[in-house]
């Protein structure tokens, strides 16, 4: 009994994906503006506030790209672009201030996760000015590359400029992929289907990065 508790929610979750072509749609116009400002404030999350290195940056700007092509009436990739770009600048700027003036609090220092900083700083220190831009391509590390940026006192023109052409690179790259995708036939045929894959391929480095760390806390600890 327990266990069928347990699974169900998951049967449910499965469920509803499966039919996503008949949601998406409804759930996007009920919405309205709102979708915006949901998408904004998750990218402007990701990428300002260093505690949520963990959310969706990627994935989020490429189905909503895809969800643009197959839903257009609901959502527009006219607006969707700007709205991205205007939240990851202002994020990645945020992270870069926070760097420059609050690192050192012990709070903060308490939720940082230790290896992605050491990481975003070896980064940093070997590619210079050009780490803000590369780094954007990195899941998890770019989200510490503006800090390591103001931790190091890094110009803020520089950074700004170097900021300005990664977001623009990135944002270029997913939302063109994204759209692309949700423009095949196939695609919208199988949208949910298609989704699931998305979804299981984003999931697949968290789940492996999680797998290699605990085999290193036990190989450590024995």
């Amino acid at each position: 009994m327990q266990l069928k508790l347990e699974v169900l929610p998951l049967v449910n979750l499965l469920t509803s994906l499966t039919h996503l072509e008949q949601s998406i749609g409804p759930l996007l116009t009920t919405l309205g503006s709102w979708s915006y400002i949901l998408l904004f404030a998750v990218i402007f999350l990701e990428t300002g506030m260093v505690v949520f290195p963990f959310l969706p940056g990627e994935s989020l700007i490429f189905l909503a790209s895809t969800m643009a092509a197959t839903h257009s009436d609901a959502l527009s990739i006219q607006i969707l672009v700007p709205v991205f770009f205007v939240a990851a600048v202002i994020g990645d700027t945020v992270n870069f201030e926070i760097g420059r003036h609050l690192i050192r609090l012990p709070w903060l220092q308490r939720h940082l996760p230790q290896d992605k900083q050491v990481k975003a700083q070896h980064f940093f220190t070997k590619y210079g000015a050009k780490a803000v831009m590369f780094g954007r391509f990195v899941p998890l590390v770019r989200t510490f590359v503006p800090l390591s940026a103001g931790a190091s006192k890094m110009p803020q023109a520089s950074f700004a400029l170097w900021n300005l052409i990664g977001v623009g690179i990135w944002l270029s790259v997913g939302c063109s992929l994204g759209y692309f995708f949700g423009s095949i036939d196939f695609v919208q045929e199988h949208l949910s289907l298609c989704f699931l894959g998305i979804m299981v391929v984003a999931l697949v480095p968290a789940m492996l990065a999680a797998v290699v760390k605990t085999i290193r806390q036990r190989t450590v600890s024995q």
